[in-house]
């Protein structure tokens, strides 16, 4: 998640009463006293809905961000979580709390590329599949296994390695010359961290197509997490019953329970299902 500190409800000091500050320039009548109560989430959510943001209620890097005179026009919108709802046929309190817990905070990094990561054990996997009918299976495998000889940081048979941020795409691009396909299947892109050798099972065209649009807006990215949604009937389901271990164990893997998404996801529903936010924005 983003290390930005976000303000809601129950926030205290000095950057609520800047927010307040900001939200009063904006058209707000707030009383600038550093407690984010009813009020102040309120003139949050107007304002949220007033610049197409994600109405959650919540000051956090992007509405702060907007606040603050930054474009938004690669920021996800609420209309784009307002479709999902009806596409995926949950309520919007639904979507918004998967797309609060789920996500990495902004899908971009500071220099405009979307965020990534790339996986090195899932290189030397794709490096060793068998693709077509001539592959020989002993050969890909022994060249994956020579290449994370030459290359551990690149290739090899356990994850790690991770530099983060726009180091991430420095490590894609040095493992692209190794194989420039294998490379972009082996990250994972975007705020939801969908793996690049997913892109022909959600629909795109190729992985070059997923990436482009990845790298477009976030939007974008959200339309690769709702159509994986889609084509995993478990998830889906689990999601439209509301049940979120077995959606986070789906998505987040075995370790979700102790990463605690289950319970995060459980208590971003209630707050959403309870504010009101979603029907408003969905009018």
């Amino acid at each position: 998640m983003n290390a930005t500190t976000t303000l809601e409800h129950g926030s205290k000091g000095q950057a609520v009463i800047q927010l307040q500050r900001l939200l009063n320039a904006a058209g707000a009548k707030l009383n600038a006293d550093g407690d984010f109560g009813d009020e102040t989430e309120k003139a949050v959510r107007a304002y949220q809905l007033k610049k197409g943001l994600v109405v959650d209620g919540r000051a956090g890097e992007k509405t702060l961000a907007a606040l603050a005179g930054a474009d938004c026009a690669r920021l996800l919108s609420n209309a784009t979580l307002v479709a999902a709802a009806k596409r995926l046929g949950v309520d919007l309190a639904t979507v918004y709390a998967v797309n609060e817990v789920e996500s990495a905070g902004a899908g971009f990094l500071p220099n405009g590329k979307p965020k990534a990561l790339f996986e090195r054990h899932v290189m030397h996997a794709r490096l060793s599949q068998v693709r077509t009918k001539g592959d020989n299976a002993a050969a890909l495998l022994a060249r994956a296994d020579q290449l994370a000889a030459i290359y551990p940081n690149l290739v090899n048979r356990k994850p790690g390695g991770y530099a983060g941020g726009v180091a991430e795409h420095q490590r894609i691009a040095q493992a692209r010359t190794l194989d420039a396909l294998c490379a972009d299947e082996s990250a994972s892109w975007g705020a939801f961290q969908i793996m690049g050798y997913h892109a022909q099972r959600l629909g795109y065209a190729s992985v070059a197509e997923f990436i482009q649009l990845m790298s477009q807006d976030e939007n974008q990215q959200f339309e690769a997490f709702v159509r994986y949604i889609e084509k995993d009937p478990a998830l889906h389901k689990a999601l439209k019953a509301k049940k979120w271990a077995a959606f986070a164990e789906s998505y987040n893997g075995p370790a979700y329970a102790r990463n605690l998404y289950d319970v995060k996801l459980e208590r971003a529903y209630q707050r959403h299902a309870g504010c009101g936010c979603g029907q408003a924005a969905a009018a």
